[in-house]
């Protein structure tokens, strides 16, 4: 048989779609950095006017025009942090001590930072030129920073700054500028950014990631739905290069196991089939035998008609396709059990509930009935109820017979397997009523077992429920 031609892979490889991921969230991040960079420029730092510190030294106002409010305190001595030989004196040290009055040596002024990198912030003494000095004004100081143009007496304090002055009964007045809240204003706006940078990444992130991961979720649909239904259509090959070569073997896989069943069954089929003529043969030259001879041997013959009848329709039974449907377990198993009682059987069922299953329902039928007939024949009753268990239903069917040792509970299940007579699970029948209801739980994704009873033996069918 020629090997079907490969589909060709058109997808891009799932290696290539994660990096080209990695490198679009990299760009777009990069993008979100620099948008922050050039639309949202650092804060300007706390500005103070040298004659603000000095009124607050002395006991007037802690507020400011420019900068955060001050705090002040009253100590004996002086703190290690404004001492001059471990800080940074800044040159408006020399004006507050102007406008304190006050000796430089009684004064302090420190400042810890000028405030953020980058922070815009333009110095300048400006004044009148061309005038002789004793015409021209005092000096003045312009302030700009990119948004607001400021003039000032005296050069400002920038940034956060620690100021003391002598007290003339002793000890020391301070103020400090306050610490800066957090988050501020322009931390506030980089949350902001990024959190947009997220809004936009994610949902693409994610569509792109569904992209990828779309086909692994078919592949294992698919493999569950074969595990359901032989018979189930092959897989949609789409996606990545990878999912699609895998979805092509996957395709051939099932293929192949079809036409191995297909074959097999059909040789089981041709074997049973051709078993008849010399059967036939036999019972016709056996009418000249002994009378003894003659009973038995065609007492042999016909249970040996009888065991090929039952493959032949069995193998008919399967080998015609079907639809599966959803079904009503629990009135399926109910037409069943009416159809036993109808034939005098003491057949019950005990407790139900709905439950929907996907199936065959002429194989179902058949599966709970050979059960059912089991029950009635071997344990005089059958006792039967309907549940569900987690993601399956779960059918139990229970009898009051003498039961089956703990090693004949899975030997019962062999084909044509015959119990000793104290229990023969087949009795009038050829020994494929138990394995023909398990292959068909499991050509549906269920299962059946065994199971030792409080009074006899309970048959237990588990099948997937309908999505």
């Amino acid at each position: 048989m020629s090997k079907p031609a490969r589909r060709p892979l058109r997808g891009l490889p799932i290696g290539l779609q994660l990096v080209l991921l990695l490198l679009a969230s990299l760009v777009v991040a990069h993008g979100v950095s620099t948008a922050v960079i050039l639309l949202n420029p650092p804060p300007r730092p706390p500005i103070y006017r040298v004659e603000e510190v000095a009124a607050a030294l002395k006991g007037g106002p802690l507020s400011a025009r420019l900068g955060r409010p001050m705090r002040r305190e009253t100590v004996r001595t002086l703190p290690r942090d404004l001492e001059r030989s471990e800080v940074f004196v800044p040159p408006s040290a020399a004006s507050l001590a102007r406008a304190l009055g006050a000796a430089e040596a009684d004064v302090r002024l420190v400042q810890r930072h000028r405030g953020p990198m980058g922070a815009r912030l333009h110095l300048r003494t400006v004044g009148p030129r061309g005038l002789p000095p004793a015409d021209r004004p005092p000096r003045f100081v312009e302030l700009n920073d990119g948004r607001n143009r400021i003039f000032m007496g005296e050069p400002p304090i920038v940034g956060d700054f620690a100021a003391a002055v002598r007290r003339p009964e002793g000890g020391w007045t301070i103020v400090r500028s306050s610490p800066e809240p957090f988050p501020n204003l322009w931390q506030r706006r980089m949350i902001m950014w990024v959190l947009g940078g997220f809004l936009v990444v994610t949902p693409a992130g994610l569509l792109i990631a569904r992209r990828i991961t779309a086909p692994l979720k078919r592949f294992s649909e698919a493999a569950e739905r074969l595990g359901r239904d032989p018979n189930a259509p092959p897989m949609k090959v789409s996606g990545p290069a990878e999912v699609g070569a895998a979805a092509v073997a996957f395709n051939e896989m099932q293929a192949r196991l079809k036409r191995y069943v297909d074959d097999r069954t059909a040789m089981m089929g041709a074997i049973s089939h051709d078993l008849r003529t010399p059967l036939a043969r036999m019972r016709f030259k056996l009418e000249a035998a002994p009378p003894k001879v003659r009973e038995s041997v065609l007492a042999d013959v016909a249970q040996m008609e009888k065991m090929i009848g039952g493959v032949l329709a069995f193998i008919r039974d399967e080998s015609t396709p079907r639809t599966r449907e959803r079904l009503d377990l629990l009135s399926l198993v109910e037409c069943v059990a009416d159809d036993a009682a109808t034939l005098g059987a003491d057949v019950e069922i005990e407790d139900g509930e709905p439950v929907a299953v996907e199936g065959d329902p002429v194989a179902l039928q058949r599966l709970f009935g050979n059960l059912v007939d089991n029950a009635v024949k071997y344990g005089r009753s059958a006792r039967i109820r309907v549940g569900r268990k987690g993601d399956a239903a779960v059918v139990t069917i229970a009898d009051t017979g003498p039961g089956l040792s703990p090693e004949e509970l899975e030997q019962a299940f062999q084909p044509f397997y015959r119990a000793d007579a104290s229990r023969n699970l087949d009795q009038g029948g050829v020994g494929l009523g138990l394995p023909i209801a398990r292959s068909t739980a499991r050509a549906h994704g269920g299962e059946v077992e065994l199971a030792p009873g409080a009074s006899g033996l309970v048959a237990v069918v588990t099948l997937p429920l309908a999505a």
